[in-house]
């Protein structure tokens, strides 16, 4: 049996493998009658080099990935899905997409792309795709390029 899920979460942060992920999300809600939440996660360590936290640079940063998501927001609603919601966040995006978001927004699948991160990075930080698949209260699909 299927499962019919009626909420589903994507992950945008402007790769190749986000839009990959996002466009299996869309034909994932579309299948399913669900409510698409489309979530970009500033990454907090971004801010970490500039020294005194300058709320102008976190401001431009939010703006830009509104920016973006709505523009997703736009192309998801353009395909047919009825209910989109998006959501800019600032935090750690391993933990806001595999366990607060899912949790606040009741979220019965999450979809994202399989990479992000540089192959150094993963191995000293560890991949955002592998914490949310060990750690989601709900199903993962992960994308390939």
């Amino acid at each position: 049996m299927l499962d019919n899920y009626k909420k589903i979460l994507v992950g945008i942060d402007g790769s190749v493998e986000a839009t990959k992920a996002f466009d299996k999300a869309v034909a994932t809600a579309l299948r399913n009658d669900a409510e698409l939440v489309i979530a970009n996660v500033i990454d907090l360590r971004a801010f970490q080099s500039i020294s005194a936290y300058d709320s102008v640079v976190a401001d431009d940063t939010h703006k830009g990935a509104e920016n973006l998501i709505n523009d997703f927001a736009d192309e998801a609603k353009k395909a047919g899905v009825k209910k989109v919601k998006t959501r800019v966040e600032f935090g750690s995006p391993k933990v806001m997409l595999g366990q607060t978001l899912p949790k606040e927004e009741e979220i019965s699948l999450i979809v994202l792309g399989a990479t992000g991160l540089s192959y150094i990075e993963r191995i000293f930080i560890g991949s955002v795709a592998d914490y949310i698949i060990k750690n989601a209260p709900c199903d993962v699909l992960v994308v390939r390029q």
